[in-house]
C-alpha cells in the first residue's frame, strides 16, 4: 500500500454503497461530501452492491468472487483425492 493512500473500513465503504444504491446520491456528491474518489467509489459499488439470487436471497459480488474461488479449490481438491484413492487401490 502507498504511504499516501487513505484506507477506509468496510462499514464505511458499505454506507457509502447503500447511499449511492438508495437513488438519492450521485457519484459527484459523494466524491465531493467524502472525499473519495470516483473510480473508487465505482468499485465499491460494484464489488458490495447486492445482486438478487432468489426472491429471500442477495450476495455481492465480492461474495460471489469467494465463492467461485472456493468452488474451484474444492474442484482440485476433489480431482487429487480421485488420483489418491485410485493410487491406494491398486497397491491393494
Amino acid at each position: 500500500m502507498a504511504k499516501n493512500q487513505k484506507s477506509y473500513t468496510p462499514e464505511f465503504k458499505q454506507q457509502i454503497v447503500d447511499l449511492y444504491n438508495a437513488g438519492g446520491t450521485s457519484y459527484p456528491q459523494l466524491e465531493r461530501e467524502y472525499g473519495v474518489n470516483r473510480s473508487t467509489l465505482s468499485n465499491w459499488v460494484k464489488q458490495l452492491s447486492p445482486i438478487k439470487e432468489s426472491e429471500e436471497e442477495t450476495v455481492t459480488l465480492k461474495e460471489y468472487k469467494t465463492l467461485q474461488k472456493e468452488i474451484q479449490r474444492l474442484k482440485i481438491e476433489n480431482e487429487i483425492l480421485k488420483k489418491a484413492t485410485a493410487i491406494f487401490a491398486k497397491e491393494q
